[in-house]
């Protein structure tokens, strides 16, 4: 019989990889391309270990490239079940990039996949719940809530606003835009 809950550390997945010159781009810096690759990477492999089941990626509601990455650099990420739906799991994930000569270690990048576990016919299914056991827990948890109501709220707005309406044209007045009609 399968578990309820489960403890957050029960899925959590660490994997830590070098940067090499084929993962650069033009600037000599590790292209963000390679980056969401291995995010997804490890999203996929947190949500399946706490679901017991091939996840999808939903959406990918934040990728805050905070620091570059350099070639050579060992890059750590790190990720946990922050919150879960019924079918659906956000996956927080903290990238790390390490100086192997110095040691100093760079917090590069945070994000938040949703997955969606699914069986072999592509149908939803339900995922245990978090047992969460610290402040900690709580309020990753608390911000899931909070950034899906606002992401809902956004979609909601997005959905029912025309913004093709003469009303709107004088929100372009501060940027950079020469409108011709």
């Amino acid at each position: 019989m399968e578990r309820k809950h489960k403890k957050i550390s029960e899925s959590q997945v660490e994997i830590s990889e070098l940067m090499l010159p084929s993962h650069s781009n033009f600037n000599g810096k590790i292209h963000g391309g390679h980056l969401l690759s291995l995010l997804d990477q490890i999203a996929f492999a947190c949500g399946s270990k706490h679901s017991r089941a091939y996840c999808v990626t939903a959406s990918v509601d934040t990728v805050d490239f905070l620091k570059p990455i350099e070639i050579g650099e060992l890059v750590t990420l790190k990720a946990s079940v922050n919150y879960v739906g019924t079918s659906s799991m956000v996956i927080g994930i903290r990238v790390e990039s390490e100086n192997i000569l110095s040691g100093k270690v760079n917090h590069c990048n945070s994000s938040y996949f949703t997955m969606v576990a699914k069986d072999k016919a592509g149908k939803s299914l339900p995922v245990p719940g978090l047992i969460l056991q610290n402040d900690h827990d709580i309020r990753r948890f608390v911000k899931c809530i909070k950034r899906n109501k606002m992401k809902f709220k956004r979609q909601k707005e997005f959905h029912e606003t025309d913004f093709s309406s003469k009303e709107y044209i004088h929100l372009l007045d501060d940027y950079n835009v020469k409108i011709e009609l």
